[in-house]
């Protein structure tokens, strides 16, 4: 049977990290908690548990330098990966154990289910998706092929029916701003993926101000000819959308006709719709979310293609005097 080192990285959990290690302790080999500036009760209650090593980081606004932290504590055959807002309910804590039991040494990555991802939605448009969490240590390098012999380099993953609740008190999204913009501030290059999650979350989860102070950081990657065609496209939506929020009309066209020359988006719909709504022009404003729901697909967040536009769309051939058409779409939207 394996043996397991759980790693996690905390800071102020004091209201959920209990409810997490309670229900995972006892099915790991080996606690290591990393705390990078608590000021609550979240050491001294992890302190509590029986042969937790537990150790201090100084936060630098990486949140891949603490995980790497914690992982070179492990000692373990693999290292699951955990955060304090995630619990294993009883069926899946013995899944958890079957698991152990059974599982081939050549796997390097299990991923499992996470589940309750929409309940404060910030990067992700499914609530339960699969998720990297348990590593192999130490990887193995074999070589493979009958001739022409090369060194497997793809892990191996095994996809679990192991189920994670994730359960939040509240929305990560302020955070994640912050470090994306400080990230920024301090000289480094944000990547395809980090702009593609900030984009995400932006329209999955920002505020207005959000993506005002996200804009010249967008503006910059969409003229960034390093870029690659699909990153230059979501910058050039993000820098519209941020300029309509900011009431600049002119820059607002200028990128969004630029989306438009790329196929468009329901995103980009929406955000003509909501543009045109603001004018009072609810014929015009219609067409888009029309097309937001049913002529275009969503690049970054599904819900611009779904509930929230119907609904827009409703309240446009409500200001038109079309109740019937805007009944419909209100059925629409609540199927």
């Amino acid at each position: 049977m394996i043996t397991v080192s759980l790693c996690m990285i905390v800071k102020n959990e004091e209201k959920v990290l209990k409810r997490c290690l309670d229900s995972v302790a006892d099915l790991v080999d080996e606690l290591i908690i990393v705390d990078t500036g608590s000021t609550d009760s979240t050491k001294e209650i992890a302190a509590a548990y029986p042969g937790v090593f537990l150790y201090d980081f100084t936060w630098i606004d990486d949140f891949a330098a603490a995980r790497n932290f914690a992982f070179s504590k492990a000692t373990k055959d693999y290292i699951y990966s955990a955060d304090a807002d995630e619990v294993l309910d009883e069926e899946n804590r013995e899944r958890f154990r079957i698991l152990k039991e059974a599982l081939l040494p050549e796997v390097e990555i299990v991923q499992m289910k996470y589940g309750n991802q929409l309940q404060f939605g910030t990067v992700y448009n499914f609530d339960e998706e699969y998720r990297p969490k348990l590593f192999k240590r130490l990887r193995e390098f074999v070589w493979q092929e009958p001739i022409h012999e090369t060194v497997r380099i793809s892990p191996v993953i095994y996809d679990s029916d192991i189920v994670i609740t994730h359960m939040p008190q509240s929305s990560h999204a302020g955070r994640d701003f912050a470090v994306f913009l400080r990230t920024v501030e301090r000289g480094e290059r944000l990547s395809g993926r980090l702009l593609n999650m900030y984009a995400k979350e932006l329209f999955l989860a920002g505020e207005d101000e959000d993506f005002i102070r996200a804009q010249s950081v967008f503006y910059e990657a969409a003229r960034d000819t390093d870029r690659e065609e699909d990153t230059v496209k979501e910058a050039c939506l993000v820098t519209a959308a941020a300029a309509r929020r900011g009431g600049d009309d002119a820059l607002f066209f200028k990128f969004a006709i630029k989306v438009l020359a790329e196929g468009g988006c329901s995103e980009l719909c929406k955000e003509f719709g909501d543009f045109y709504f603001e004018k009072e022009d609810f014929e015009e404003a219609a067409i888009w979310y029309y097309n937001a729901c049913y002529e275009t697909e969503p690049i970054l967040a599904l819900k611009t293609a779904g509930k929230e536009t119907l609904n827009k769309l409703a309240l446009c051939y409500d200001k038109l005097g079309l109740p019937e058409e805007a009944a419909h779409y209100r059925e629409e939207a609540g199927q």
